[in-house]
């Protein structure tokens, strides 16, 4: 079995009105960045994930049950080392707008950084003073990083090990 890697908890900044936190996930920064750009990676370990292309200004939804479907755009695109995402995922408000709207949206930026053959991911999401309720909504998104971001770690950290294994198998040449 693989344990998973320990990683410390999503640090609210009230006066900045952001959420932050660093993990560290045992895998190569290509199998970071695939599960946080591409849908149906995100979609495993997130909300189900629907963009209509790539990059910059692809825009589309996040869709967690019981919940319903956040408008979602890609803000910034820098391959293999940083993404953004807008979203209007207000928890407070307790409605969703159809499409991404300036007012009420947060950003999220993924930063990859290669450490010692693993990834350092930095997750950073801002623009909360922009919420109807800002520090109820740090304190949700907050908790919220907490869960994903551990199911990410689980998830792309087993995929990892797997492949070793199966590399490991084939490379001894067998019997």
């Amino acid at each position: 079995m693989v344990s998973m890697t320990e990683n410390p908890a999503s640090i609210v900044d009230e006066a900045s009105f952001t959420v932050r936190r660093s993990i560290r996930i045992n895998a190569p920064v290509e199998k970071v960045w695939q599960a946080v750009t591409q849908p149906e990676h995100i979609s495993r370990w997130f909300g189900r994930t629907v963009l209509d292309g790539v990059g910059v200004g692809a825009a589309g939804t996040m869709t967690f049950p019981d919940y319903g479907s956040i408008p979602l755009r890609v803000e910034e695109w820098d391959e293999l080392r940083r993404v953004a995402y807008r979203w209007n995922n207000d928890d407070a408000l307790g409605e969703l707008p159809d499409g991404v709207q300036e007012k009420g949206s947060t950003v999220f930026t993924f930063t990859l950084d290669e450490t010692d053959g693993a990834t350092q991911l930095t997750v950073v999401e801002s623009g909360f003073e922009n919420t109807s309720a800002p520090l109820e909504n740090l304190e949700s998104h907050r908790t919220g990083w907490d869960e994903e971001l551990d199911k990410l770690v689980r998830l792309v950290e087993k995929d990892a090990a797997e492949k070793d294994a199966v590399g490991k198998d084939t490379a001894g040449g067998g019997a």
